[in-house]
């Protein structure tokens, strides 16, 4: 296999880790009935929180550490306003994303452009010596196999456990889970602070690891790709995965095409990505009997006790 295949395989995988965490997160918090569309706000956040962090000598396990930190607090405070105040999720959301780079901005003031010691691929020993299955397998870093290895487990706890199945049920019929004596508000938040957390690492990936600097407003719309990934996949982990893979495998192509010099603008080779997010949603959109089957039955819909 050709090196120039082999970068493009890796690069893949590596472009498609933060949109998989924030993705995935977000589809545990889909399934509980909540929709948080401030997923960009909680990636910046982490994005930010974690290479201050990293900038000032902490280390980088406690700089991911922190985003993820950042991330779930920044969650939790969308959490109150939906769950206990009552406010609309999506008004709630988007001024979370808002927010989100607002704090970011803030945090970042006077980084400028100082890089750091990216997170470096783990050394896996003669593994990543193996021809051909080294370079592909087994010379990435530890976030890319954490993002892998979510897929099964998300899996599993969503349709194998007894706290992924309850989980379900008040995304499904919050009312049914309350009269069997679930507390729904606190399942939920739970599920909220976990979607934050990923969201916040999948930022904190972009600063510590894929990019190893600072730049404002960096995620560049993955927290909105990450979203419609979820619908994408159709609330299912392991297409969750195939879509991250198709996103970033199409931004790690309009890259080189850059490279290469192809013909074509580089403002097109760039809006690769999000060209290709809307036409899988219109195609998606087409079968809505399909959809309607799989969304969570009280998505966006707010619970109160007495109902």
């Amino acid at each position: 296999m050709s090196e120039l295949a082999i970068s493009i395989f890796t690069g893949t995988l590596i472009a498609a880790t933060p949109l998989l965490l924030a993705a995935l997160g977000e589809l545990v918090v889909e399934k509980s009935g909540v929709l948080n569309l401030g997923i960009e706000g909680m990636m910046l956040i982490g994005a930010a929180a974690g290479f201050l962090v990293a900038v000032q000598g902490g280390g980088l396990l406690p700089a991911f550490a922190v985003a993820a930190l950042a991330g779930a607090v920044a969650a939790a405070l969308f959490g109150v306003l939906t769950l206990l105040f009552l406010t609309n999720q999506y008004a709630a959301g988007l001024a979370l994303a808002i927010f989100g780079s607002g704090v970011s901005a803030t945090l970042g003031v006077g980084f400028g452009s100082q890089p750091i010691e990216a997170l470096a691929p783990l050394n896996l020993g003669p593994l990543a010596d193996l021809p051909l299955l080294g370079p592909l397998l087994f010379r990435f870093d530890i976030m890319v196999y954490l993002g892998l290895a979510l897929v099964p487990v998300t899996w599993w706890w969503l349709n194998r456990s007894r706290a992924g199945l309850v989980l379900r049920v008040v995304g499904e019929a919050p009312g049914n889970a309350h009269a069997l004596g679930y507390n729904v508000l606190r399942i939920r938040f739970l599920a909220i602070l976990w979607g934050g957390a990923l969201a916040g690492l999948a930022g904190g990936y972009l600063s510590l690891a894929y990019t190893a600097i600072w730049v404002e407003n960096m995620t560049a719309g993955r927290g909105w790709i990450a979203l419609s990934l979820v619908v994408f996949a159709t609330w299912r982990p392991f297409r969750v995965l195939a879509g991250a893979v198709l996103f970033g495998g199409v931004t790690i192509l309009q890259l080189h095409g850059q490279i290469l010099g192809l013909p074509v603008p580089s403002e097109a080779l760039s809006a690769a990505p999000y060209v290709a997010t809307i036409l899988v949603l219109v195609v998606i959109s087409q079968n809505r009997a399909r959809m309607a089957l799989d969304v969570p039955l009280s998505l966006g819909k707010p619970f109160r006790a007495r109902d």
